[in-house]
């Protein structure tokens, strides 16, 4: 789940002031395809070269962008993503029927050599918002053995390139783990060489072949977190987290010890994304349309050839029982910062088997701070 350049919307029109997205997501990933020509040892939908005979048809595909608009106005930030979405040869057929309808789009390929500068150009010209690249390693050698196919970190890095020139703006994903930790300074500096309009690190959520990984521990977890902000401080770029939304209760203390408002707090972008995580603000939509809180949680709540999308996302048993904070077990249940972060659902999935249970790679324990932040309780 990639914090793609969504703009925070209103909470429950019928709760104002809470931080619950029951009407419509901010941010909705749909999975294209899981066919893609990289091999990557993390990868979350364990993609593969050919494209499966059960992926939505392009008339399906259609039918669902005219669903899509049904949340109203605002809809969601569409993400197309896959696998390699550039592997459907009806992708830019998508992408223009898409913008036809007025909808916000942004893509995150594959770090490809099929990211020519025609494509790219494309992209721009269809009206996408955004492009979303991978870069988990700050050389080729460390990159591409994360990739699984030599070339990969030149291409992306050209693709980047390509990108800023064509003016579409770039957000760089960045796997958080045992891994990659002691690279992400020197990561940090070649993304800032890059010039992103964001840069997500990506904590680890253990599915797929990301079982075969390591975690970060939650101590050190704690450590990135700071390190973050303090770069965040310094950056040209908006820093981020993906699967790890405790990041804003350390940017939260972190900003309220400087002295800065709560008003202020709440319009930088770790403000604006207070309260979005897995099934509350976000949705994911499979390459064969089975819908999800995110991708890194495999929990079905329905399916776009039989449902309307609209309606699981607001009715389904699944998405109203895992974005309501009041149902939170464990530290999550009783931390005070449960409204701006509600902790990674998918990565308390992944290790109990339970959404609702607390998220194991925080290190808070409720109490530890001398006051609770306001508007959390």
């Amino acid at each position: 789940m990639s914090e793609l350049h969504g703009k925070e919307r209103a909470g429950d029109k019928r709760r104002p002031g809470r931080l619950v997205y029951s009407a419509t997501p901010v941010l909705l990933y749909w999975e294209l395809t899981r066919a893609c020509d990289l091999a990557c040892r993390h990868c979350r939908a364990e993609a593969i070269a050919q494209r499966d005979p059960g992926e939505l048809s392009t008339s399906e595909a259609r039918g669902l962008l005219d669903k899509i608009q049904g949340f109203g106005d605002p809809t969601p930030h569409l993400v197309l993503t896959g696998g390699d979405p550039l592997k459907r040869p009806d992708f830019f057929g998508l992408l223009e029927y898409g913008a036809r309808l007025g909808l916000r789009m942004s893509v995150a390929p594959s770090g490809t050599n099929a990211l020519t500068p025609e494509v790219i150009q494309h992209l721009k010209a269809v009206g996408v918002e955004s492009i979303a690249l991978s870069l988990d390693g700050s050389t080729a050698e460390r990159h591409d053995s994360f990739r699984g196919v030599p070339g990969c970190f030149a291409w992306t890095v050209k693709a980047a390139q390509l990108a800023r020139q064509e003016g579409l703006p770039v957000q760089i994903n960045t796997l958080a783990a045992a891994e990659t930790e002691a690279d992400l300074g020197a990561i940090y500096r070649l993304v800032s060489e890059l010039s992103p309009r964001r840069w997500s690190l990506f904590f680890l959520v253990a599915v797929g072949r990301g079982q075969t990984l390591g975690e970060v521990t939650p101590e050190r977890c704690e450590a990135m977190h700071h390190w973050l902000y303090d770069r965040s401080k310094e950056a040209p770029f908006v820093m981020a987290t993906t699967e790890a939304p405790h990041f804003r209760r350390v940017a939260f203390t972190r900003m309220k010890a400087e002295g800065i408002p709560w008003t202020s707090i709440r319009q930088t972008p770790v403000g604006r994304g207070f309260g979005i995580r897995d099934g509350n603000g976000i949705m994911f939509i499979s390459h064969t349309g089975d819908v999800n809180p995110s991708g890194f949680l495999p929990l079905t709540a329905g399916n776009v050839r039989a449902a309307d999308v609209v309606e699981i996302y607001r009715a389904s048993e699944v998405f109203v029982n895992v974005r309501q904070t009041t149902h939170l077990k464990g530290r999550c249940g009783r931390c005070p910062f449960k409204e701006f972060c509600g902790g990674s659902r998918a990565r308390a999935y992944a290790k109990t088997g339970d959404p609702l249970e607390t998220d194991p790679l925080c290190a808070y324990e409720p109490g530890t701070y001398p006051s609770e932040p306001m508007h959390a309780r």
